[in-house]
């Protein structure tokens, strides 16, 4: 069943921004070295990152691009009426530190990525274990496009129009135990693709590979997409390629990408922003204007639309960013301050 976002969560038309140049390049600062030396290098990176950027020309294109193929989807109603941030930056903007920390290193680093062959497997507490190819991505589940909100722990913000099926879709068809309480997400782990992942200096530090969690019934709502495009095509390996996780009512660092475990479980999993930084990144994540992070403000947020990273404006960051009539009464009764 598709739901509407409502319309008090949707930018009015006249906002509406244009798609424009394409494969641009902006580098963002790197390896800013200005907070404590005692957090790990991933954590360190996120320190004012939304408030400094590089206003440098754009680079040459990489020798080689990724290539990507049209897919063909039905629209949903989600997110009718919000503005779209351009696929330029979408594809050039990334935090993946498996291909660098920098938010223009996912793009230069990543184009000779393979995703076919590709396997995700669906195990643990389920009567039905599923392993899909690439070509299951693509055709098991019929393919719907989302214009979703995007919201990063760091105080930006982009619109989105992804590509994908409901993640409850295939948790149904693995048949849960009733003993499944959590799903446990993994990231491919592959250091000769992945040069975050082969050196602690380049990919930030983390223990790899990355690994988040949602509640079983956070996983099954029907906001939660496994998505494998945007912008009418297959993603690109910055965004996540071949497969990658949007739950747009959660900080960005949740939709984890390119993932090949979904494993059902009884006990809250490990994820990897919240062992190295516990007291900053919590395991839900919610995006709340009234919880900040401990080194800066969540209650507002850089929209990045059209025109350069300094021309983004700046609009105030939406309880559950936006979706809070889909989603609040997941956390009835919960804290969501220490519960953050």
């Amino acid at each position: 069943m598709l739901i509407r976002v409502p319309k008090k969560s949707e930018i009015k038309e006249n906002e509406l921004t244009p798609e424009s140049v394409y494969h641009s390049r902006r580098e963002v600062l790197k390896k800013l070295g200005i907070v404590t030396a005692t957090l790990p290098f991933a954590a360190q990176s996120h320190a004012n990152l939304f408030d400094i950027f590089s206003s440098g020309e754009d680079k040459a294109e990489p020798a080689a691009l990724f290539q990507r193929s049209p897919l063909t989807t039905t629209k949903s109603p989600y997110g009718s009426g919000l503005a779209l941030t351009p696929e330029s930056k979408v594809l050039t903007y990334n935090n993946f530190y498996e291909f660098g920390t920098g938010k223009g290193d996912p793009v230069e680093n990543s184009q000779s990525f393979r995703v076919d062959p590709w396997k995700l497997e669906v195990t643990g507490l389920v009567n039905n274990p599923i392993s899909l190819s690439y070509d299951d991505l693509l055709k098991r589940f019929p393919l719907e496009e989302r214009l979703y909100r995007m919201r990063c722990v760091e105080a930006w913000s982009m619109n989105i129009p992804w590509i994908g099926f409901s993640l409850a879709a295939l948790l149904k068809a693995a048949d849960p135990l009733g003993s499944a309480k959590y799903v446990a997400f993994e990231t491919l782990h592959d250091p000769k693709q992945m040069p975050g992942q082969a050196s602690q200096f380049v990919g930030g530090g983390i223990d790899y590979p990355y690994v988040e969690g949602l509640r079983l019934d956070e996983a099954m709502n029907p906001l939660t997409l496994l998505s494998v495009g945007l912008y009418g095509q297959t993603l690109a390996p910055q965004n996540g390629a071949p497969v990658r996780l949007v739950v747009p009512w959660k900080y960005g660092f949740k939709s984890i990408k390119s993932i090949v475990k979904i494993h059902l479980l009884e006990s809250q999993p490990a994820t990897t922003w919240n062992l190295l930084a516990r007291h900053e990144y919590g395991f839900y994540a919610n995006v709340n204007p009234q919880v900040d992070h401990p080194r800066w403000s969540q209650g507002s947020e850089r929209f990045i639309g059209e025109g350069s990273i300094f021309s983004s404006r700046r609009q105030p960051t939406l309880m559950f960013n936006g979706y809070e009539d889909e989603v609040a009464s997941l956390y009835k009764g919960m804290d969501l301050r220490s519960s953050f």
